[in-house]
Parts: C-alpha cells; sequence; structure tokens
C-alpha cells in the first residue's frame, strides 16, 4: 500500500506555505491535521484519475481555498460555544466573520467549474438514444407499432444502459459543488440505475406479451437494483468541496426564534394545540350540517391558520426585536 504521508512531500509542503503567517493554536494544529488527511485522501484520489503526484497535490490544494477562511469558521464556533450568540467574531490573519461572510450564489459564481464538452456531447446523445428507446417501446406495446417481443426486451435493455451509461458518467466528472465520485462507485451507481430502469420497463412487457412467470425475473432486477443504491447511498462519504461545506456550517449557525426564545417556542406549541382541536371539532359539525364534502376545508383553514403562526412568530417585527 502506498504511504501518502511520505510519498506526499509537495502536499505537505504547500499545506505548510498555506498555513504561513498563522499562529499555530492546539487548536489550529488539529484543524491543520484534519484538513492534512482530507487533503490526502483527495490527493489519492486524484492520482487514481491519471494525475501526476505534484500536480494531484496542487489541485488539492487548489480546492481548499484560502485556509483562513476555514480558520474564521472554527474560530466563530468556538466563540459561539465559549460565549453564546453574542461573542464577537475571532480575527485571524485581519479576517473577519464580516468579511468572510458571502452568499451562496456568489460563492458558487466564484468556485463555478464548466462542464467539459465531451461530457455534455455524450449525455446529449445518450439522452436522445435512452428517450428514442423508450418511446418505441410504449408504441410497441400498442397497436400502432408491431414490434416482436425480443425487440420490444432490447429496447427495455437500451433504455436502461443509456441512462445508467449517463448515470456513471455525471457522477464521475467534477462539479461546482462536488468532487468527482471514484470511477467505481460511479460505475456501480450507473449500473444500479440502468439495471433498475430496464427492470421496470421490461415489467410492461411482460404484462403485454410474455408469461407472467418473467415477473419474477423483472421482480429481481428491480429489487436487486434498489438493495445495491441503498448499499451505495449508505456507505457514500462527502463529496461537498470545502467552500459548500463552509455554506452549511454558516447555515447551521444561523439561531432561530424557538432557540433564542423557548418562551416563543413554548407559545407557538400552545397555539397549535388550539388550532387543531378547533379544526378537528369543526370537521363533523361541517360534515352534519353543509355536507361532508366540505369537511376538509377545516383541515386545510387549521394548516393555513398554523402557517401563518409560525411565519408571523419566526419573522414577524416582534421577532426581530426579542433579545
Amino acid at each position: 500500500m502506498t504511504d501518502h504521508r511520505s510519498s506526499g512531500g509537495d502536499l505537505h509542503r504547500l499545506l505548510d506555505e498555506a498555513f504561513a503567517g498563522i499562529e499555530v493554536t492546539p487548536e489550529i494544529q488539529d484543524l491543520k491535521e484534519e484538513i492534512r488527511g482530507n487533503l490526502l485522501a483527495r490527493m489519492g484520489e486524484l492520482e487514481a484519475s491519471g494525475l501526476s503526484q505534484a500536480d494531484a497535490a496542487r489541485k488539492a490544494i487548489a480546492e481548499l481555498g484560502d485556509v483562513r477562511e476555514l480558520i474564521d469558521v472554527e474560530n466563530d464556533g468556538t466563540a459561539d460555544a465559549a460565549g453564546g450568540p453574542t461573542a464577537p467574531a475571532t480575527r485571524v490573519g485581519g479576517h473577519t466573520s464580516a468579511a468572510r461572510a458571502e452568499s451562496a450564489t456568489a460563492a458558487a459564481l466564484r468556485n463555478r467549474v464548466r462542464p467539459k464538452p465531451g461530457f455534455v456531447v455524450r449525455t446529449v446523445v445518450l439522452s436522445i438514444v435512452g428517450a428514442a428507446a423508450l418511446v418505441l417501446l410504449v408504441l410497441g406495446l400498442t397497436p400502432l407499432l408491431a414490434l416482436g417481443e425480443g425487440a420490444l426486451v432490447g429496447l427495455a435493455v437500451v433504455f436502461g444502459l443509456a441512462l445508467g451509461a449517463v448515470t456513471a458518467d455525471a457522477l464521475s466528472q467534477e462539479t461546482t459543488t462536488n468532487h468527482r465520485m471514484p470511477a467505481g462507485r460511479a460505475i456501480g451507481y450507473g449500473a444500479a440505475t440502468g439495471l433498475l430502469l430496464a427492470g421496470l420497463a421490461f415489467t410492461p412487457v411482460v404484462i403485454v406479451h410474455l408469461d407472467l412467470a418473467w415477473l419474477v425475473l423483472a421482480g429481481a432486477a428491480v429489487i436487486g437494483a434498489i438493495g445495491a443504491l441503498s448499499y451505495l447511498g449508505a456507505t457514500q462519504t462527502n463529496r461537498h468541496k470545502p467552500w459548500v461545506v463552509q455554506q452549511h456550517r454558516e447555515a447551521a449557525n444561523i439561531g432561530t426564534r424557538f432557540e433564542e426564545d423557548p418562551a416563543a417556542g413554548a407559545r407557538f406549541g400552545i397555539y397549535t394545540a388550539v388550532i387543531w382541536t378547533i379544526a378537528f371539532v369543526a370537521i363533523p359539525i361541517i360534515g352534519f350540517t353543509a355536507g361532508w364534502i366540505w369537511a376538509p376545508l377545516a383541515f386545510i383553514g387549521g394548516f393555513v391558520a398554523m402557517m401563518l403562526v409560525l411565519a408571523r412568530m419566526l419573522f414577524g417585527a416582534k421577532a426581530e426585536k426579542a433579545e
């Protein structure tokens, strides 16, 4: 097994340069080591995709962005935990949380990755092939187009293969928000997706033209594909780029009215209980008087009233003045 600690000399040097001029506290050192581990894993993925060790190290560091922004996020989280919502923003290298703040749209534009022309062409062509196969399959199941059983089964397979290939190809591309998925896992997603779609497309062919015993094969394909997708989803690790993770951290640090004012949460719970009690009492009254066709209006009215109360408590003028 390759030891990235010994083979990633360029990465360690570039990471040390990125942290140059920053006072290294125990917390910063822990963050640096965490970043180092993530970069080594990312570097391994890039090397597996064909990049040289030096190019992989430079690309991994470039994807990391400004480490001071990550340090600001770490320090802001520490300040919030120690001093609550009123804790002052911590300065690191002359940057404050206000200077760091950036909208998701602006961050996406700054980190934009354009799709490769070859990927776009492949996606368009395979999508057209898949759509054509599906249209012919549907028409072949009707009297409008007489197709044999073998042709219909073939169209179902082509439909699944085309969209499965699109799925695998898309997941193996680097995007604005995500790193590319390793080839083996991307192929697994594509194969499972293709098997699922082919099994679903094969089902009406069995119902219309074949013995119903063939439904066992279609069901096995669908169940197997769902199981594979479930496994892949359960074992999927984070693919988000650092700027996306930072946006998520900033969003998670935004408190809600109920967190800042527990009494408001209690009042909302009481209001909700009263609203739904009235709504459920009104349902039989409306049903016996005006007719049961109008009874659901009480449920709709209760839901609307609850949402209005929620909006008022979260975003109303009084909520903005709450301490």
